[in-house]
């Protein structure tokens, strides 16, 4: 059912977002409040004049216009906590909440942040007198000409000073009436390459977007004052994939880690602006949403619906939905500005004298002929015509091949729009043009210090593979390619690093199928033009070097080389700036290949209805999912040690998770050559991801899951992380290590050829294109799925056995007070357990609790209660996290809040609570068993249902009081707890008790402990009173 959503906002961002909002078919109608001339009355997209600056009158008009999300653009609103009031009120909003924004906005709040968690920025001191502020600026050995400080409105003031006389003058000029706050920043100024690093979050999981680089001086050359964005490119070339990953891993991922640590779960776009310095890469700020006008040259580039990714991270699923981002094409957007800009630009607004500029319809119209997208920003209807009411009016944005071309266009666009006094600049993108022509890979390397440990591991060839010389020393060696036979060749290179796979790795401790993985990533991309490799080099590194790892890693990757037959040259290894731990932290590997000119693969073009699909088994884990396996590993109790899904039990999950992918080079590269194949497509990224780029835009293909065998492991995943056949299908290769296009009358020929060398199948066709939904289609996937293992299905003992429980997924929620979570935490890791920990809530940050949970695995969240104006918008907010993590049971281990009667009304039956209680003594403790006529009475422990009218017939488990009566009672108290708590947990998750109708506890007659005949019993109960709670 499609939906409407609301984007609040007015800039030039915004109407991005609305753009491609309104392209999801999902989306039946895009309000923008206030909007632009842009976003009225466009097709799919209108204006609202909702007041958005008063929360409750949009939280109504959502609930008016059945607005199924949200999406915030503004960060002052997100400061304001509209996001928070939103969510309590039961409206899906995509954005941080209030202190995750105001961690953002900040200056102080946010460099604080920063040191806090060791990543590096400029070095920085938060002053509230001017003449503290010039004396510090004054004696500093390093150049402190950056001033920072806000305003009204959330309004920014960023002086970047050309000399600390400069500076000292504009702290004065920004102090002297206080307009900007009580507070001033003075930051380093920081020389290098500026990037705009962007990723999509959903609390655990980030998403990278393609780097961008915004031009923020006014004129051309970098020249004039700051502004926000003149323009911006996406993606910067040459920017090697090691330096993408640590930026990933050691930035994006360590801060939403960080942020959900202190209590500030991120759940949004974050983009962080970095400078590469020759100290490394640097944080200058992050910001709680696309810049503009960077986002006008991100989300041109997103090829698949924003609507589902947007959807799948507000539920906490985005590893099941990563973002895809266009290959080969890059983005221009050109900023025009009101003349004025920065300034008091005539745009409009204020007491200034009104100037509106009139924007002839024909240049807009023109622009968009050329297949330019225009994005309204400071614009308004009036009169029924299109005029200037802002300072950066336009954003004009072209998408094409290259970057020159881009550029070009760009600025073709900008030539048919006139109006009074506009302001822009010719040269946006100039700066990737040099990179084209010196890669940062080359400019970074030479800047970095302190990652000097330069290791060659292999300076030559192996014997009998290729004809190199790595005599160069580090990266530089020769390769003779006459030597090697070619007549008249192609070069083909693939760069590629193993990210996440690298963190499963070091959390099992093991690197020896790492140099496998990394080499059959690069080998397997190279046959996708037919090519094959002819030398390989790698780059690792190291928070601290281990010279044994480093080995390992080294001969994995020389094996590799041998077996795909290239020439190993070399290795660096350096030691990676902090906030790297220990042991590697990045490996990237690049590989160039060759083949002769007439030998290219055909491409998309040769691809036909009727022409079949082959596939190559493959059981390894690789690209985008090895990320989302970590996600599943957070909620799940199985241990790295434990026995692999469908392996025998010497293999444990750590061996099944770091299986190496296969590389199909020996045994495809002639058949490749045949002439018989169409195409060929690794799936490291995905099934329906690697058969897509054999697909032209005007066909479809159908695959059928049960032609293939799928390896138990994806199995697991599919229950364990409870995804989707379609999700499966997006994210893992689910046992399909490649695919290739073969006409149908050769298939069968093909196919035998490749299975007299390993695993292959016939698993689908090309059609002909339908109307509606994804052009792939993967028939009886779930099904194959649910299925066990072969050697499970042909075991008869195995089939003699009930199949394994669903683990009923729970919440702790604790205030620092409890008794209960060791022993449910080790209640739920043991074999058989019909209960997974996925979440420990906390309303006070900084609790043992939560420090135990981290120790486990769990994930955790900080709900404090004082940042809540009332119980129900606390206990709101609870509730919207629960179901983040689709909690099904939620345990109360000393949380000393009081929840409100609507809370416990949505949860009865699915919240348990331990409390003082006297009652009669029963022989194993089930309360069922409990005589109405016993009258011997002790002290001890009761779990029980929580409901909002108490009732004696609610109690699951009781336990007496152990030890000496003497003893000290907060003991004996813990101890009975810790043993009746997780025994409830199992009657209660292996749904032996449930709380029935009446409001008792009802018990099935086979349950665990119930003997023969027994039936349900609701005993009556003498509760002492349980510990005071707080209001």
């Amino acid at each position: 059912m499609a939906e409407r959503v609301l984007v609040i906002g007015s800039g030039g961002r915004e109407h991005a977002l609305a753009w491609k909002l309104a392209q999801s078919p999902r989306v039946k109608h895009v309000f923008v409040a206030p909007g632009n001339a842009g976003t009225a009355d466009s097709r799919k997209i209108s204006n609202s004049a909702v007041l958005v600056s008063n929360h409750t009158i949009v939280t109504q008009f959502c609930k008016d216009h059945n607005i199924g999300l949200v999406l915030v653009g503004p960060e002052a609103l997100l400061e304001a906590g509209i996001v928070d009031g939103l969510r309590a009120a039961g409206v899906r909003c995509f954005g941080p909440c209030a202190r995750a924004a105001q961690l953002a906005s900040n200056s102080s709040s946010s460099r604080a942040f920063l040191e806090r968690h060791g990543m590096p920025t400029a070095r920085w001191r938060a002053f509230s007198s001017p003449q503290e502020a010039c004396r510090f600026i004054s004696s500093t050995d390093f150049p402190a000409r950056v001033v920072r400080a806000r305003g009204p409105a959330a309004r920014k003031e960023v002086t970047i000073a050309a000399s600390k006389e400069e500076a000292c003058r504009a702290v004065q000029d920004i102090m002297q009436d206080r307009m900007f706050g009580e507070m001033v920043v003075i930051e380093e100024l920081l020389q290098g390459e500026e990037l705009s690093c962007s990723c999509f979050t959903d609390g655990v999981t980030v998403a990278p977007a393609p780097p961008a680089q915004p031009h923020k001086r006014l004129l051309e050359g970098e020249q004039g004052p700051p502004t926000a964005g003149m323009g911006a490119y996406c993606p910067v070339p040459q920017i090697p994939e090691a330096l993408l990953e640590q930026i990933r891993a050691a930035i994006l991922q360590h801060m939403v880690d960080s942020l959900r640590q202190e209590g500030a779960a991120y759940v949004g776009v974050l983009q962080a602006g970095l400078m590469l310095t020759k100290e490394g890469v640097k944080i200058l700020n992050f910001k709680c949403q696309f810049g503009d006008p960077q986002c006008q040259a991100i989300l041109p580039l997103l090829e698949n619906d924003f609507y589902e990714v947007i959807q799948a991270a507000i539920d906490g699923k985005l590893c099941s939905c990563m973002p895809a981002w266009s290959e080969n094409r890059t983005a221009v957007c050109v900023v025009m500005a009101s003349p004025g800009y920065p300034g008091d630009s005539d745009k409009g607004i204020g007491n200034r004298t009104l100037i509106f500029s009139v924007l002839p319809t024909e240049g807009l119209l023109q622009a968009e002929a050329l297949g330019l997208q225009v994005f309204h920003g400071g614009t308004a209807l009036k009169d029924g015509r299109v005029v200037t009411s802002g300072g950066r009016v336009l954003s004009i944005t072209a998408v094409r091949q290259h970057l020159m071309e881009a550029l070009g266009e760009a600025n073709r666009g900008v030539a048919t729009i006139h109006f009074q006094g506009a302001t822009f600049r010719r040269d946006i993108g100039h700066r990737g043009l040099q990179l084209l022509q010196q890669p940062l890979a080359l400019v970074y390397k030479d800047r970095q210090v302190g990652a000097g440990v330069r290791e060659v591991l292999s300076h030559l060839p192996q014997p009998g593979t290729r004809a190199g010389d790595g005599s160069g020393g580090g990266f530089a060696a020769f390769f003779d390619l006459k030597a090697s036979g070619y007549q008249d060749p192609i070069l083909v290179s693939q760069t590629k690093g193993l990210g996440p796979k690298l963190q499963i790795a070091q959390l099992c401790k093991r690197h020896d199928t790492l140099g496998q993985d990394l080499v059959a990533l690069c080998v397997n991309e190279l046959l996708a033009q037919g090519a094959e490799p002819l030398f390989f080099l790698t780059h690792l590194a190291c928070g601290k070097l281990d010279a044994e790892v480093v080995e390992t890693i080294k001969e994995g990757i020389a094996e590799a080389c041998r077996s795909a037959g290239c020439a190993f040259l070399g290795a660096e290894v350096t030691a990676a700036p902090s906030p790297c731990p220990p042991g590697p932290c990045e490996l990237a590997g690049f590989l160039v290949g060759a083949v002769e000119r007439g030998q290219r693969l055909p491409g998309l073009r040769r691809a036909r209805p009727g022409d079949a699909l082959l596939g190559l088994g493959c059981a390894a884990i690789q690209g985008r999912g090895c990320g989302s396996v970590r996600s599943i590993l957070l909620g799940s109790c199985r241990q790295r040690r434990s026995p692999g899904p469908g392996s025998a039990a010497a293999t444990d999950t750590g061996d099944v998770l770091l299986t190496p992918g296969t590389m199909f080079s020996p045994a495809l590269l002639p058949i490749l050559r045949s002439g018989h194949v169409k195409g060929f497509a690794p799936t490291a990224e995905g099934l329906l991801g690697g058969i897509s780029r054999l697909l032209p835009q005007h066909l479809s293909a159908v695959l059928d899951a049960l032609s293939w065998k799928i390896p138990e492991i994806f199995c697991w995943l599919y229950k364990e992380g409870n995804l989707s056949a379609q999700e499966m299908a997006q994210t893992f290769s689910c046992g399909i290590g490649a695919v290739l296009v073969v006409q149908k009358e050769l298939a069968q020929h093909v196919l035998q050829d490749i299975q007299r060398q390993q695993e292959a199948w016939l698993i689908g066709k090309v059609v002909e294109p339908w109307d509606t939904g994804s052009p792939i289609e993967v028939q009886n996937l779930a099904e194959a799925l649910q299925l066990s293992s072969p050697q499970q299905l042909h075991d008869s003992r195995a089939e003699m056995q009930p199949q394994p429980r669903r683990k009923v997924k729970v919440a702790v929620l604790v205030s620092g007070a409890g008794r209960a979570l060791p022993g449910l935490i080790g209640c739920a890791q043991e074999p058989g357990s019909c209960a997974q920990l996925v979440l420990v809530i906390s309303n006070r940050p900084g609790v043992e609790e939560l420090q135990r949970a981290a120790r486990a695995g769990i994930p955790t969240r900080v709900i404090d209660h004082k940042l809540y104006g009332s119980r129900s918008e606390f206990d709101s907010t609870i509730d919207r996290v629960l179901e983040e993590f689709s909690v099904e049971l939620i345990c109360l281990s000393g949380f000393r809040r009081v929840l409100s009667s609507p809370f416990l009304r949505k949860w009865k039956g699915k919240i348990l609570n331990a409390s003082p209680s006297l009652f009669p003594l029963i022989k194993d403790g089930n309360a069922h068993q409990e005589s109405p006529e016993s009258e011997f009475k002790v002290e001890g422990c009761t779990v029980h249902f929580v409901l909002e009218e108490p009732g004696a017939g609610a109690a699951i488990r009781r336990e007496p009081l152990p030890g000496a009566a003497g003893a000290a009672l907060e003991q004996r108290l813990q101890e009975a707890e810790l043993r009746a708590f997780p025994r409830a947990l199992q009657l209660v998750a292996s749904g032996a008790v449930w709380l029935g109708a009446h409001g008792g506890a009802c018990w099935r007659r086979d349950g665990p402990g119930a003997p023969s005949g027994s039936g349900p019993g609701t005993g009556p109960e003498r509760s002492a009173r349980p510990p005071c709670q707080e209001h």
